[in-house]
């Protein structure tokens, strides 16, 4: 990501265009444990069961199963996973209280036809001696996946890239609907959402339900592929969810969709009709 021994650009400019400090670039990470790892497997098999658990929830459920945590590492560990309780709360997790939080538009607002509103997430994937996040992109009307990344860090350039894959291969939506979550908050994801002219919208208070359609995506993703495959690297890992979302998206009926439609079936019989 950072190159520092290039000339055309510092690596003070480079930091402050990907919004890191330029600290962070020295950082060695250091990886967690293997019993940590294994926790944090625990915890993410236990949200796609009962995602309304938050920190407290968890503590209790993991010391009745043998585990000795305190809130302070569940709490670590939830942020670092990107998992969140879906119910209502003032904010959502990984907010940048410098970057601009947008109002939430869809309020009463009527989802029927594709493109008119997009919708991203994150989501922990587990590996043998680590994890990654995986981004996805996803029309709200079809429940088609547009576009998906993976990466081994939060940093917003993988969901950019996703984001721009998206708009390259199917157009652009009216709005697009994220949680305040600091890669969806940054300049340069704000900006390519402000240069196709599409509509800003952010979860606020009591919007939380919003981000069940791709929490869906995530737990039929885990109990289908991830769990059973248990990805040993992640050339395997990419290749394996790259095939389930093309099933996904191709072959498997959705349950919101009529007549057992897939999200392929959805998105591109009314693109068709619209353009009739």
């Amino acid at each position: 990501m950072i190159i520092k021994d290039k000339k055309e650009l510092s690596l003070s400019k480079q930091c402050q265009l990907l919004e890191i400090s330029r600290s962070g670039t020295y950082y060695i990470p250091k990886p967690e444990n293997t019993e940590t790892l294994k926790l944090m497997e625990v915890i993410d098999k236990q949200h796609l069961k009962t995602p309304w658990y938050g920190s407290r929830q968890y503590v209790r459920h993991l010391q009745r199963e043998g585990y000795s945590v305190g809130r302070k590492l569940i709490r670590r560990l939830m942020k670092k996973m990107e998992i969140q309780s879906i119910a209502p709360k003032p904010f959502t997790s990984g907010r940048n209280k410098k970057h601009k939080i947008y109002p939430y538009l869809l309020r009463d607002v009527v989802v029927n036809r594709p493109n008119q509103v997009w919708c991203t997430d994150i989501t922990y994937i587990p590996m043998p001696h680590g994890f990654l996040y995986l981004v996805a992109v996803m029309d709200w009307y079809s429940r088609k996946v547009l576009s998906w990344k993976l990466s081994n860090s939060m940093e917003s350039t993988f969901c950019i890239d996703a984001l721009k894959e998206a708009l390259e291969k199917y157009g652009c939506p009216e709005i697009f609907n994220t949680d305040q979550g600091s890669q969806f908050t940054s300049e340069s994801w704000i900006k390519v959402l402000k240069d196709n002219a599409i509509q800003i919208s952010m979860d606020g208070k009591g919007c939380w339900v919003d981000n069940v359609f791709i929490e869906r995506l995530w737990r039929s993703l885990k109990y289908e592929n991830v769990y059973i495959k248990e990805y040993q690297s992640v050339k395997y890992a990419r290749k394996e969810i790259g095939n389930w979302i093309t099933y996904y998206n191709e072959l498997r009926p959705h349950s919101t969709l009529s007549d057992n439609k897939t999200p392929d079936e959805e998105y591109y019989k009314t693109t068709l009709l619209q353009a009739a």
